[in-house]
């Protein structure tokens, strides 16, 4: 089995140690799994999006872990990182920074908000205005701040990790379908098994695990590894294939909004970063079924129809799968 490398280059140009995906992204998943016990798989998808340079909205109700996992993963690279709690009253220039008038030097300076770090923790976002969500529509998609009409760009990586609760909807604000789409993949934490819970309450009771976890990797080796995701060898097949997938949304009787081409992209860049995290060189039609769930379900819209039989975006997207065929070739 092919193995995914990059090479670094370092300033003056020659060639620096090559960085492999898996074993960089075992190291990193490793690292987070010490405080998120019991969800390998939710720390993958994490890790995916990552490497995707992609965002992620993880869904579920309190005290399951949900801030924990974005902490994790943020302290496990050395890298920039802040906390945005959300509510009612916070604004958009708290998110992307305001420009105020220096009165010394009779000019006004920008201050950054905190959306200027590579990995920014949007906590419970759905609690704050309409408004003030859609100051990360730009942030997110075009990975700049845009203030009285001055462009900043932003750091690399840049990954948002937002949580919200689907449960007490009360004095909360539903995230619209524009904000929605932005996100890479969305992920429920669920409940851990018996074993985890009981090693939790054993690990937690004379400290926070957060508080020891230390960095096993960087904002150079990310960006390195992200790199490497990018030459992955994509088949026209499985190109096909993607595409086939979101057309198929669209023509669902069960769905009422399918998948955007927005959502075709982000399914072929989490492929890539799954097949590279196994170890292969090139994305195989499983990587993309893997992907398809999580990446797309989020963005889907359900008839009345659909809504009343409680066929979900999920059903959907699973039967989906089933029936559309996978294309073979080179």
């Amino acid at each position: 089995m092919d193995r995914v490398t990059d090479t670094m280059r370092a300033a003056d140009g020659t060639a620096g140690p090559s960085v492999d995906v898996a074993t960089e992204g075992a190291r990193i998943a490793a690292n987070v799994s010490r405080v998120v016990q019991g969800k390998p798989d939710v720390v993958r998808l994490a890790l995916v999006v990552l490497l995707a340079e992609g965002h992620l909205l993880v869904e579920d109700v309190p005290g399951t872990g949900k801030t924990t996992l974005a902490k994790a993963l943020a302290a496990s690279i050395d890298a920039s990182v802040r906390r945005i709690q959300f509510t009612p009253d916070l604004l958009p220039s708290d998110v992307t920074g305001v420009a105020i008038y220096d009165q010394e030097t009779r000019a006004f300076e920008f201050r950054p908000g905190a959306v200027f770090a590579n990995v920014v923790v949007a906590d419970e976002i759905n609690r704050a205005s309409p408004k003030t969500q859609s100051a990360l529509l730009e942030c997110m998609e075009e990975r700049q701040v845009t203030v009285d009409g001055v462009s900043y760009e932003l750091a690399r990586p840049f990954l948002v990790m937002a949580t919200q609760n689907p449960v007490e909807m009360e004095g909360t604000y539903p995230l619209p379908e524009a904000q929605r789409d932005r996100f890479t993949a969305r992920v429920s934490m669920g409940y851990p098994d018996r074993e985890a819970e009981v090693a939790m309450l054993d690990d937690r009771g004379t400290g926070d695990p957060l508080a020891t976890l230390t960095p096993v990797a960087d904002a150079a080796t990310v960006r390195a590894l992200v790199a490497a995701v990018g030459t992955l060898h994509v088949s026209d097949a499985v190109r096909r294939y993607v595409v086939s997938l979101v057309e198929a949304t669209r023509r669902s009787p069960d769905l009422r909004l399918g998948a955007s081409p927005r959502a075709g992209l982000q399914l072929l860049r989490t492929a890539r970063a799954a097949a590279a995290l196994a170890g292969r060189d090139h994305v195989l039609p499983d990587d993309v079924q893997a992907m398809a769930l999580p990446v797309l379900a989020h963005r889907l819209l359900p008839t009345a129809d659909a809504a009343a039989a409680r066929r979900t975006p999920e059903q959907v997207v699973h039967a989906l799968l089933g029936s559309v065929p996978v294309l073979r070739g080179r």
